[in-house]
């Protein structure tokens, strides 16, 4: 029996499960939107709240994650997928008929099953060809970038993504290693980061912030982000929620920022003849403050230590926006 044949099954252990759906506030005919399937645990506890009149819309990129919610679609015909990024989001929302949602979560970065695929070139923990694509059915591997991205845009990309102080040795050390030989495998990367990163936050491998930085950038994982935020909220109905959870400051300053522009007034200078009261309502209202994992989740499944979920509900204020 050849026991390397078996498909492989890798655990998931969905983060903020109860608190990010129960803050979109389920209506039990509602729309709804999990913008990130994984293997979905959100979105099975979402279908669990809906009638049958319900509705709810699936979108990733990983075919794996895809092949599950297909799964899950032929089963509960509430379910409708999307292979796609979130910048396709009205488009997608438009082919399947789709005009207003009550609501839309987002659960950032990267997966549990990916981390641990070794095959998916995402870690430095595994020897793999260096791939690093959510959606593995197109677009550029991080191998086939570094084989031809200059010295400056490799830095930029580490220095920008990973926040790395030594971005620009890793990035010069890439580019004098690759003119030997290929950076084609996890190990390469994570040889040379460990040359290069002189210090590091302790536990914290020398390859981490190098890994995620080019994760980012061939995901576009932060344009992602800058894309669709003001694409859901677009389709909200009044009194609808969106919800985000992030898993690094990167992700989490676009959201939190996103949120504060569209929740609050900009200051008035103080000769200002107007009430604050008489100025038009902005199109967000932010529910609650940020919450973050328990210590009791924290314990059972580590790498939510990190995440956090930012809430906001869309009011009736004005909200220009033109998908592009």
């Amino acid at each position: 029996m050849n026991l390397a044949a078996k498909p492989k099954s890798f655990q998931h252990i969905t983060v903020l499960l109860n608190e990010a759906v129960d803050a979109l506030n389920i209506q039990e005919n509602g729309i709804y939107v999990d913008g990130t399937f994984g293997r979905g645990g959100h979105s099975r506890l979402i279908l669990s709240k809906l009638g049958e009149k319900g509705r709810l819309v699936v979108f990733d990129k990983d075919p794996q994650a895809i092949a599950v919610a297909r799964d899950l679609a032929a089963q509960d015909a509430r379910v409708s997928v999307v292979h796609n990024g979130f910048s396709h989001f009205q488009a997608a929302l438009d082919e399947l008929g789709v005009a207003k949602i009550d609501g839309a979560l987002f659960d950032l970065g990267i997966s549990s099953p990916q981390i641990d695929d070794a095959s998916r070139g995402f870690s430095f923990r595994f020897d793999a060809p260096l791939d690093m694509r959510m959606d593995t059915t197109r677009g550029q591997s991080a191998a086939d970038w570094l084989a031809v991205a200059s010295e400056d845009e490799i830095n930029e990309v580490i220095k920008n993504y990973g926040e790395e102080r030594f971005s620009r040795a890793i990035a010069r050390a890439i580019v004098a290693q690759r003119g030997e030989t290929p950076i084609d495998t996890t190990s390469k990367l994570a040889k040379i980061a460990a040359q290069c990163v002189r210090t590091r936050e302790r536990g914290q491998d020398p390859a981490t912030r190098t890994f995620q930085a080019i994760r980012i950038f061939i995901n576009r994982e932060l344009d992602e982000i800058q894309a669709v935020l003001p694409q859901a909220v677009e389709r909200l109905n009044l009194g609808g929620r969106l919800a985000v959870i992030a898993f690094h400051s990167l992700e989490d300053r676009l959201v939190k920022q996103f949120i504060r522009q569209y929740a609050t007034h900009a200051p008035l200078p103080k000769w200002a003849m107007v009430r604050e009261a008489d100025l038009p309502q902005p199109p967000l209202r932010a529910i609650g403050k940020a919450i973050k994992a328990s210590a009791e989740e924290v314990a059972a499944n580590p790498r939510a230590r990190s995440a956090v979920l930012r809430v906001a509900e869309r009011t009736a204020g004005r909200f220009d926006f033109q998908a592009a």
